[in-house]
């Protein structure tokens, strides 16, 4: 691959750290068009199946905002902030004054009203994988839902990477993409997956590594990345790291409610997506996108480096007595769930990791997981605790509950708050 030095240069600098949620679209600005039709009720309820499968409210709805309102930030690093677009029907605010053409240029293609591109964080990659006609839909659908007056606030952007026209040159490398017909080599429930996973699911935006551009890797696809210190994991069917020890059975029970036993339960980013997203599915749909996950080959995923000494025997022992005190009342001492299967850390993803990234997450900042039977929270801690208390704790959970080696020591939550 041929690039120029300084288009490589400002295009993989501008894109870094944008695979988050993958997830927004940036501060775009309404255009002068006429209001689309009044669709049809069956329209509208497919637009709102496909918007849930774009995971479409979880990014453009800011903490404790209105529903789609925007103003949700996005920190990135060397870059500055982002901020999720307001995508209700508000004419000046919102998105009520584009027309449909405009909509899916700006979904499909990367480019709002105006001809100003859009940034990345916006997934238009891979939603260009699903049709004109479906984000027609997902439009009619935005066009019932309050209006919002509320403008987001302006973007933070350091220059250059304020010059949106960067972005040409790295759709010249990665995409946008665009639907593709059915293989005839493989089933309907396969071609129907790869569909779902590669499209609206935008899965590859958070769970492969990126390449030289900051577009996702296609070598190492699917294969588990490190975003916004978050662990997205191994989706390939890889036995050790991946989903090829998964039944179909507990990846049907994750995929609806965040929750599958031996597995563990969804935090952080992966607990938005079941809230806002993967819990909606069909039946057939996510029988599809397991059929399609199962045909992933196998990726290792990489090997932790463990920079550290680890823990020492006397933070192992601060970390048992903590755990005993702040840990056990929902988790045992055992790591099993003392009121409800949710509650289950034992056999978890999260504890066989041996940087312990998401385990510190969890514990630093919570999570919130919304299931049809209701809300399940892990508490933040942090207040009464010191950030090498919280580091001894999960340096105790991974190596007794987990039976991992903790790659790192006393210092991991300082270190993690400090790269923020």
């Amino acid at each position: 691959m041929i690039v120029l030095p300084l288009a490589k240069r400002l295009i993989t600098t501008a894109i870094t750290g944008l695979a988050v949620t993958c997830l927004t679209l940036a501060a775009c600005q309404p255009a002068t068009a006429a209001s689309p039709d009044h669709p049809d009720p069956a329209t509208i309820a497919r637009g709102q199946y496909l918007a849930r499968l774009a995971d479409c409210e979880a990014c453009h709805t800011a903490p404790g905002g209105m529903p789609f309102a925007g103003g949700r930030p996005f920190e990135i690093p060397g870059m500055g902030t982002l901020y999720a677009s307001n995508i209700t029907p508000d004419p000046a605010s919102g998105i009520g004054a584009w027309s449909d053409d405009e909509f899916v240029r700006a979904v499909r293609a990367g480019i709002s009203p105006g001809w100003k591109h859009l940034y990345p964080a916006m997934p238009y990659q891979d939603y260009a994988r699903m049709t004109p006609d479906e984000i027609r839909a997902i439009r009619a659908y935005l066009t019932t839902i309050k209006p919002v007056a509320r403008k987001p606030p302006a973007n933070a952007i350091r220059f250059p990477f304020s010059i949106r026209a960067i972005m040409i040159g790295w759709n010249l490398f990665n995409g946008p993409s665009s639907s593709y017909p059915d293989d005839p080599s493989h089933t309907p429930q396969w071609n129907r997956g790869r569909t779902l996973v590669e499209g609206p699911g935008h899965c590859a935006e958070c769970h492969s590594p990126r390449n030289l551009t900051m577009g996702t890797s296609h070598s190492h696809a699917y294969a588990g990345a490190i975003t916004a210190g978050w662990t997205a994991y191994n989706l390939s069917s890889d036995l050790k790291s991946g989903l090829g020890s998964w039944s179909d059975e507990a990846l049907n029970a994750y995929l609806t409610t965040g929750h599958a036993n031996g597995h563990g339960t969804a935090a952080g980013p992966m607990a938005e997506v079941i809230s806002y997203s993967l819990r909606f599915m069909t039946q057939s749909d996510r029988a599809a996108m397991i059929t399609y996950l199962r045909s992933l080959a196998p990726q290792p995923s990489a090997e932790s480096q463990d920079h550290s000494a680890g823990p020492t025997q006397a933070a192992l022992a601060r970390g048992a007595s903590l755990f005993a005190g702040a840990c056990s009342g929902c988790h045992l001492t055992t790591g099993a769930g003392r009121q409800i299967d949710f509650a289950t850390i034992s056999g978890a993803s999260t504890l066989k990791d041996p940087d312990g990234h998401n385990l510190i997450q969890v514990i630093l900042e919570g999570s919130q997981l919304t299931t049809d039977q209701g809300q399940i929270s892990m508490p933040r801690f942090g207040a009464g605790y010191s950030d090498g208390d919280l580091s001894d704790i999960a340096a105790y959970t991974l190596l007794t509950l987990g039976k991992t080696r903790p790659a790192f020591d006393t210092n991991a939550v300082s270190t993690i708050k400090n790269s923020k």
